[in-house]
């Protein structure tokens, strides 16, 4: 859930210069996030309501009448707000002063996104692990990091992808791995209606392109 008393927009400006050098940033529209929160819920509010209207639901029913307003407050304020580099997470690192340098490693971190070709659910976990260099990372800011670019229209490759560079620039070190395990609702409930497959992805970099690193990770993990 955003918590804008836990943001900090100077950092995802820079973080979106990185990820606009290495090629991984969304496709979006320059100067799109002028737009207030306000005028962005009431266009969405309005297109949907027209879609609403070409399928034929009465939105004067009591069930409908409220439903293009819900919908452009969820896309705005709970699905999409990964969309804004003002709501980048507020990150904490320290000085790794014990020179620690073997791998520190969460797994299991909620990622709920939604398919940018169907605007239906992603639904899995990512795992991430890095060898600190300088800094060490608060934990809970690999979750927010996680959580931050999934709630944005995605495809997973470039998911991984962006959680790996906004870790890279953060903490000054190539070594890190990020991995996604998810469900596709695009596959699972429309399309070939394959309810039981899952996809997988990851970005490795560093250390952890040699063999017996990158199955330590696998190991630890259990994939």
């Amino acid at each position: 859930m955003l918590d804008k008393t836990k943001t900090d927009g100077i950092l995802g400006k820079k973080v979106n210069k990185y990820l606009l050098e290495k090629g991984v940033e969304t496709p979006l529209i320059n100067n799109w996030h002028f737009s207030t929160d306000e005028y962005k819920i009431e266009q969405i509010s309005k297109s949907f309501e027209n879609i609403m209207h070409e399928l034929g639901l009465d939105l004067g029913d009591d069930s409908l009448i409220g439903t293009p307003d819900r919908v452009g407050k969820m896309f705005v304020n709970e699905l999409f707000w990964g969309l804004d580099y003002e709501n980048f997470p507020k990150i904490t690192t320290v000085e790794n002063k014990m020179n620690y340098d073997e791998m520190i490693i969460e797994k299991n971190i909620k990622s709920y996104s939604a398919c940018e070709h169907h605007f239906v659910i992603i639904d899995g976990f990512a795992h991430i692990a890095y060898i600190p260099n300088k800094v060490v990372l608060g934990l809970s800011k690999m979750n927010r990091i996680v959580e931050y670019f999934s709630r944005r229209p995605q495809i997973q490759e470039r998911l991984v992808e962006q959680i790996y560079y906004a870790m890279e620039y953060i903490l000054g070190t190539e070594d890190i791995a990020v991995m996604i395990d998810a469900e596709h609702y695009c596959v699972k409930s429309r399309g070939v209606n394959d309810t039981n497959s899952n996809t997988i992805t990851s970005k490795l970099g560093g250390i952890f392109k040699k063999q017996e690193v990158r199955n330590e990770f696998l190991s630890l993990i259990k994939i």
